[in-house]
C-alpha cells in the first residue's frame, strides 16, 4: 500500500460520507501496530463507528484495543466538543446579556464550523503534546481539518477586536471567539501539518464521479495552505471478475471504470491505492486484515436468497404530492447520496401527469441537462450558479459592511466570507425568489440549506433581518421564506440518503438540525439500494443483505414516510429511464 509507505508520525484520512474513511483508517492502524510500531488511532468524525469496528467501549478517552498489542484509540465527540466549545462563550455572558441575544450567540455557534473549529481545538492538543508525541510512533486521526479551518487559525490577534466591533457577524469568525489562549499551539500544530517529514494526508474516494471531485477540491484547498504530502485511495472498487455472468454486475464495473479513466487532474498525479471491494462488512479484526491485503479471499455467505422488502418505492410520494397539485419540494441530502438525479425524476413524474413543473438546481446545468436528455411539456428548469451567487452575496456584505474597514478589516471579513455558510446563505437567497411560485405550480429544488443557515437568516443579526427584508419586500406579504419552509401544507422536504451507516447518520444529523429550524421533513428516500436490485452477482448480494438493517432503521426509528429506490444497471438518464425509476 502506497499510502502506508514510509508513513510518518501523523496520518490524516479525510473523505465524504460513506467513502471508508474509518475502515480504512483502522485498518492502517492495525497494520502498522502488528508491524511493532506504537500506535494511537483519533477518531474526530460524526459518524464514527470505531469503537464497534473493534466492538470495544471507547469514547472520550485513550482506551488499548486488547486483540492488538501497541494499539490505542480515542474518540473526539465533535457535537460534545462543539457543545463545551458554545459553553465556554457563552456561560460568561448568561444571566448579563438578554435571553435573545444569548439565543442568538448560540445559533452562531450552531452550525459546521463550530464542530469543526472544537473539534480542531481538540486534536491540536494531540498534535502538540510532548508525552503523547513520545509514547507513539504513529497518530492516526480519522477526518481531517478543512484548508477554511487552517486560513482561520492562521488570522492575526485582530479578528477578537473585530468581532467586538459587530463586523464579523456573516458567517464563521464568530465560533473563533473562544480560541484566543490556544493561539501558541495552534501555530505549532500547524506547522506539524505543513512539515510533510511529519503529516501525511490519505484523500479516500470511491470509484463515482462525485466523490472523485469531492478529494480533489480537498487536494487544492488544503495543499493551498501548506498540507502537501497527499496520497489518494479509492475504495471499494468492483473486481472485475464480478462483472462476469451478471448484467447489472458488469454495468457497475464499466461505470467504475470509465469514472477511472476520467480522474480529475488535480488528484491523478498523487500517488495512488485501489481497494477492491469487499463482500463483508468490515468490523473485527479479521475483516480489518483482509481489507488491505491484496490476496485475501473473497468471504461469500452460501446460497444468499434475497428476501422482499416492504418498503414503498417513489410512486407512492408522487401520488401524495399530486393529490395536492402544487407545492415546494426540496429534496436534500449529502453529496453524493442522488439528490440531483432524484430530484429531477420528481419533476419529471409530475409534469408527465400534466402539472406545471419548476425544476432549479445548484448543481452544473449540465448534469440536469445530461440526466434529462431531452424536454417535456410542462417542465421548466433554471440553474443557480453558486460561484456567482455566492461572489454576489460577498460583494453585498463588503459594500454594507466593508466600506468603513481599514486593509486589516476588510481582510478579515473577506475571509469569514469563504466559511462553508455562505454559499449556502447566497444560493439560498437566489432559491428564495422561486418560493412564492409553489403557490400556483410545483417548485423542486435540487440542494437546500441546512438548518443552521436558515436559523442564520432568520436569527437576531440586524444585517440578516435587513437583507431578508430587501429581498422579499413587497413579494409574498407578511409570509416570509421561512415560514413557509415550516408550513407542511406548503413545503415538503425529502431527506435523500444511501443505505448505508455513514450516510444514514448523516442524514439524521441534517434532520435533527431541520427540526431545529422548526421544519419536519415530509419523507426520507433511500437510494441506490442493492437490497432492492435484480444483481445476482454473488458479492453484491451480500452486500445487499448488510443494507437490511440500515433500511429497518430508517423505516422504524427515523422516518414517517419512506422511500426505496433500487440501484440501477443503467444511468437513469432521459424521460423514459426517470419516469422508470420512479415506477421501480
Amino acid at each position: 500500500m502506497n499510502f502506508l509507505e514510509d508513513a510518518p508520525r501523523f496520518l490524516f484520512f479525510t473523505g465524504k460520507g460513506g467513502v471508508g474513511k474509518t475502515s480504512l483508517s483502522c485498518a492502517a492502524a492495525v497494520r502498522l501496530a502488528e508491524a511493532g510500531q506504537r500506535v494511537l488511532l483519533v477518531s474526530t468524525d460524526p459518524a464514527s463507528n470505531v469503537g464497534q469496528v473493534f466492538d470495544v467501549a471507547i469514547g472520550h478517552r485513550v482506551t488499548a484495543i486488547p486483540t492488538v498489542p501497541r494499539l490505542a484509540v480515542l474518540e473526539i465527540d465533535p457535537q460534545a466538543a462543539a457543545g463545551a466549545y458554545r459553553e465556554r462563550i457563552t456561560g460568561p455572558v448568561r444571566g448579563v446579556l438578554p435571553d435573545a441575544v444569548i439565543k442568538g450567540i448560540e445559533e452562531q455557534l450552531s452550525g459546521a464550523c463550530t464542530t469543526e473549529i472544537a473539534a480542531f481545538d481538540e486534536f491540536t492538543a494531540l498534535l502538540t503534546d510532548p508525552a503523547l508525541i513520545d509514547d507513539y510512533d504513529h497518530v492516526i486521526f480519522d477526518t481531517a481539518p478543512t484548508g477554511h479551518t487552517i486560513r482561520l487559525l492562521r488570522l492575526p490577534g485582530a479578528w477578537s477586536g473585530f468581532l467586538e466591533a459587530g463586523q464579523g457577524d456573516a458567517s464563521c469568525l464568530g465560533p473563533l471567539a473562544g480560541l484566543d489562549k490556544q493561539r501558541t499551539q495552534y501555530k505549532a500544530a500547524i506547522r506539524a501539518l505543513a512539515d510533510a517529514a511529519q503529516t501525511r494526508l490519505v484523500l479516500v474516494a470511491r470509484a463515482q464521479q462525485s466523490a472523485l471531485q469531492e478529494a480533489a477540491r480537498t487536494h487544492e484547498e488544503l495543499a493551498a495552505v501548506g498540507f502537501s504530502q497527499q496520497y489518494l485511495v479509492v475504495n471499494g472498487v468492483l473486481p472485475a471478475a464480478e462483472a462476469e455472468g451478471d448484467r447489472f454486475a458488469h454495468a457497475i464495473y464499466e461505470r467504475e471504470q470509465e469514472v477511472l479513466r476520467a480522474i480529475p487532474e488535480g488528484v491523478k498525479a498523487l500517488p495512488r491505492d485501489m481497494i477492491p471491494l469487499r463482500p463483508f462488512n468490515l468490523m473485527g479484526l479479521t475483516a480489518l486484515r483482509h481489507l488491505l491485503d491484496p490476496d485475501a479471499p473473497q468471504r461469500f455467505a452460501p446460497d444468499i436468497v434475497p428476501e422482499g422488502l416492504k418498503v414503498s418505492g417513489l410512486a407512492a410520494l408522487i401520488d401524495a404530492m399530486a393529490a395536492e397539485g402544487h407545492g415546494l419540494v426540496m429534496v436534500m441530502g449529502k453529496g453524493g447520496v442522488g439528490k440531483t438525479t432524484l430530484a429531477t425524476a420528481l419533476a419529471v413524474a409530475l409534469a408527465h401527469q400534466g402539472f406545471p413543473v419548476h425544476l432549479t438546481t445548484s448543481d452544473p446545468a449540465a448534469h440536469v441537462t445530461e440526466t434529462l436528455n431531452g424536454s417535456l411539456d410542462h417542465l421548466t428548469v433554471s440553474r443557480i450558479d453558486p460561484g456567482a451567487e455566492t461572489e454576489r452575496y460577498r460583494q453585498q456584505v463588503l459594500a454594507a459592511k466593508g466600506h468603513s474597514l481599514d486593509e486589516r478589516g476588510r481582510a478579515l471579513l473577506e475571509e469569514d466570507l469563504r466559511s462553508p455558510c455562505t454559499e449556502e446563505i447566497a444560493v439560498f437567497q437566489a432559491f428564495s425568489h422561486l418560493i412564492g411560485e409553489a403557490d400556483r405550480k410545483f417548485v423542486v429544488m435540487d440542494t437546500a440549506p441546512t438548518g443552521h443557515t436558515l436559523l442564520l437568516l432568520d436569527a437576531t443579526g440586524a444585517y440578516h433581518r435587513e437583507v431578508m427584508r430587501q429581498i422579499h419586500a413587497n413579494r409574498h406579504g407578511s409570509m416570509t421564506p421561512m415560514k413557509q419552509l415550516q408550513d407542511t401544507k406548503h413545503t415538503r422536504v425529502l431527506i435523500v440518503t444511501l443505505p448505508e451507516t455513514t450516510p444514514v447518520l448523516e442524514a439524521v444529523l441534517l434532520q435533527d438540525d431541520l427540526r431545529r429550524a422548526g421544519i419536519e421533513p415530509w419523507a426520507w428516500v433511500i437510494n441506490n439500494s442493492l437490497a432492492a436490485s435484480t444483481t445476482r452477482s454473488p458479492l453484491l448480494m451480500q452486500r445487499a443483505g448488510e443494507e437490511r438493517a440500515q433500511i429497518a432503521a430508517v423505516q422504524n426509528t427515523h422516518a414517517h414516510r419512506v422511500a426505496l429506490v433500487p440501484a440501477q444497471a443503467d444511468e437513469p438518464i432521459g424521460i423514459e429511464r426517470l419516469l422508470a425509476l420512479v415506477q421501480a
